[in-house]
């Protein structure tokens, strides 16, 4: 053998020695108790609530119902009414905060007597 050819084959064997003595010292995995998670709170949903009156005709609170509460039917809005009328109140919507608060003023401005919002 050539001293070059001894030569390398002591640099590897010392190589692989030393991948050796890495590979047996290896700290063993931790697992921590408690992962980390993000938990993710949703936003309350809201009640739109208009109550009954003395001076609202069912006309006109159907109509209100049917022009700002997206997706109202006539029929659903007579439901309603009728809720309204011979049970004190009725919950026209419910959902967020902000589409909410813009139907509970649209209506009070046109006239309906309106309970305060409340989560759901």
């Amino acid at each position: 053998m050539s001293v070059f050819t001894m030569s390398f084959l002591a640099d590897f064997s010392m190589v692989t020695r030393i991948v050796d003595v890495y590979s047996m010292a290896s700290a063993p995995t931790v697992t921590p108790d408690r992962v980390n998670q993000v938990t993710r709170k949703t936003y309350p949903n809201y009640k739109v609530i208009v109550l009954n009156d003395d001076f609202n005709t069912f006309q006109h609170v159907a109509e209100c119902l049917m022009k700002y509460i997206p997706g109202m039917s006539g029929d659903r809005a007579w439901d309603l009414t009728n809720q309204v009328h011979y049970e004190g109140q009725a919950i026209v919507w419910t959902g967020p905060q902000e589409p909410a608060e813009l139907y509970h003023q649209q209506l009070r401005r046109a006239g309906l007597t309106m309970a305060p919002l409340e989560a759901a």
